[in-house]
C-alpha cells in the first residue's frame, strides 16, 4: 500500500490535517475542506470519505480499514482511538425507502425525502467487518460492534453489540483506559 506524501495531503485542502497521517493513494476523498483529521490517522486502500455539509471529524489514533466508507450530509465523528474494520459503511444520510418519495442521487431533491442525521463514534469504539452504521447512530465510549451488524440506534458505553437486529451481547472490559494513560505518558 502506498501512502500519499505530506505535501500531497496538504494540497487536498483539509479543514485540519494532523501529524503522522497515512492516507492510501487508492482512497477517494471528496470535499476535503469539510474533513478534519487529527494525529496518527490511517485510511487504507479503496476507502471513500465523502463529507457533506456536516463534515467528517477524525480524532487521534484512528484507523479506517480497507474498503470502508464514510458518506453523507450529516456530521460523522470518530473520536480518539476508534477504528472501523474492513468493508464498514457509515452513512449520515439515507433515502426514504417507504415509497412515499423517489430515491437516488440523480433525482431532484424536491421529489425525494432524504434524512440527514449525525453519526457519532466515541473514544475506543471498534466496529467489526461488514457492519453498516445508519444515520443517527451513537456509539458511546468503548462500544464494540461485531462483524456484519446493522447499527441504527444508540449503543451504551462499553457494551458489545452484534446482529441484525442489533442487540447488546455483554459488557466490554475497560482495561484499555489504563493502556491509553500509558500511551499518553510516553
Amino acid at each position: 500500500m502506498a501512502f500519499l506524501e505530506r505535501d500531497e495531503l496538504k494540497k487536498m485542502g483539509f479543514a485540519k490535517l494532523g501529524r503522522n497521517v497515512f492516507i492510501s493513494d487508492k482512497a477517494s476523498i471528496y470535499n476535503a475542506k469539510n474533513i478534519s483529521i487529527g494525529n496518527n490517522v490511517r485510511i487504507d486502500d479503496f476507502c471513500v470519505i465523502s463529507a457533506g455539509e456536516g463534515g467528517v471529524e477524525l480524532g487521534n489514533y484512528i484507523h479506517i480499514a480497507v474498503f470502508s466508507s464514510l458518506i453523507g450530509a450529516g456530521k460523522i465523528t470518530m473520536n480518539d482511538y476508534s477504528c472501523i474494520s474492513s468493508r464498514v459503511s457509515v452513512y449520515s444520510s439515507n433515502d426514504d425507502y417507504s415509497g412515499k418519495a423517489m430515491t437516488n442521487s440523480m433525482v431532484p431533491d424536491k421529489f425525494k425525502s432524504v434524512i440527514h442525521k449525525k453519526v457519532f463514534l466515541d473514544k475506543h469504539v471498534i466496529v467489526g467487518s461488514g457492519s453498516i452504521i445508519l444515520p443517527g447512530a451513537i456509539l458511546e465510549e468503548g462500544v464494540a460492534v461485531g462483524a456484519l451488524s446493522l447499527v441504527n440506534k444508540k449503543c451504551d458505553a462499553f457494551g458489545i453489540y452484534a446482529g441484525n437486529p442489533l442487540r447488546r451481547i455483554k459488557s466490554r472490559k475497560q482495561d484499555l483506559k489504563q493502556k491509553e494513560k500509558l500511551l499518553l505518558n510516553q
